[in-house]
């Protein structure tokens, strides 16, 4: 039977695990839905006025295929992107007039994702390597994660069964695409006391 997390061996890097294209689909009918309805309403807006994360055109990679690219490059485990998924959860909840749009999202993706690898993976690359990676300057990429930070209000923690409804909703996603991938949660390597742990060494930092 066929994992969205599988266990990772001597190949892990090289098979690309479904949970990542059930986030794409998330994030690219999110954004789908606000430039079908929001966007048309704030044309007065200014690019300044959309955020730090606005880029000056839309990337031409799209989600899927950037998604893809961070984890066989950034080498994250399938887990990091549950919680960086729940973190853009967290921003569009907690912040009035906060939309994803073609012109954010790649960004917000890049930014989230470094954020939880850092806070989950015992290894992870430095800010420098995911700038090459996302296509950014460091410089920017760096000021990107304090924004973040920032909107989350260094909100980072995310509880085992937090984790593992937002996996249970992902499963049945993916069953309403046609997918039928059963998530083995054994395999998520995710549990309370690691998040635990993980919060101490952040309050610790």
């Amino acid at each position: 039977m066929a994992n969205v997390f599988s266990d990772l061996g001597s190949d892990e890097y090289k098979a690309i695990p479904r949970i990542l294209s059930v986030v794409s689909s998330l994030l690219e009918r999110k954004v789908a839905r606000n430039e079908r309805l929001i966007v048309p309403c704030q044309k007065k807006l200014s690019r300044e006025n959309l955020g730090v994360f606005s880029a000056l055109q839309v990337p031409a990679m799209n989600i899927e295929k950037y998604l893809e690219r961070i984890f066989k490059y950034a080498r994250c485990s399938p887990s990091v992107f549950v919680v960086a998924y729940v973190y853009i959860d967290r921003l569009i909840f907690h912040i009035p007039g906060f939309h994803l749009t073609s012109l954010n999202v790649h960004r917000l993706v890049l930014t989230s994702v470094m954020v939880a690898t850092k806070f989950l993976d015992g290894f992870h690359y430095n800010n420098d390597h995911f700038a090459k990676v996302g296509g950014l300057k460091l410089a920017k990429l760096n000021n990107l994660e304090v924004e973040f930070l920032f909107m989350l209000r260094f909100r980072l923690h995310v509880t085992a069964s937090g984790f593992e409804s937002y996996c249970t909703y992902f499963h049945q996603i993916e069953v309403a695409l046609g997918g039928g991938v059963q998530i083995e949660k054994a395999l998520l390597c995710f549990s309370k006391t690691e998040t635990d742990n993980s919060s101490r060494q952040l309050e610790e930092a």
